[in-house]
């Protein structure tokens, strides 16, 4: 498992919600640190996607482990 500053599990939330929260977490975090969210919809896979060239951040890995979605997102 990567290294994480902050951990974010929305879990049982539906597309749009985990990508706002992690939004909002980020917008907390620092330069260089690194977000773990968690999500268990799959189109978050996509929405993460989408959302981190907007907001400036890089997906340094993701995985997924059962019914679960890894994302490790560093902040720029």
């Amino acid at each position: 498992m990567p290294k994480f500053d902050t951990e974010l599990d929305t879990s049982g939330l539906s597309c749009p919600m985990p990508v706002m929260k992690a939004k909002k977490a980020l917008k907390d975090m620092g330069a260089g640190q690194v977000l773990h969210l968690i999500a268990t919809d799959p189109a978050s896979t996509d929405d993460v996607a989408a959302l981190l060239p907007q907001i400036g951040c890089k997906l340094e890995s993701s995985n997924k482990d059962g019914g679960a979605y890894h994302f490790y997102i560093k902040k720029g």
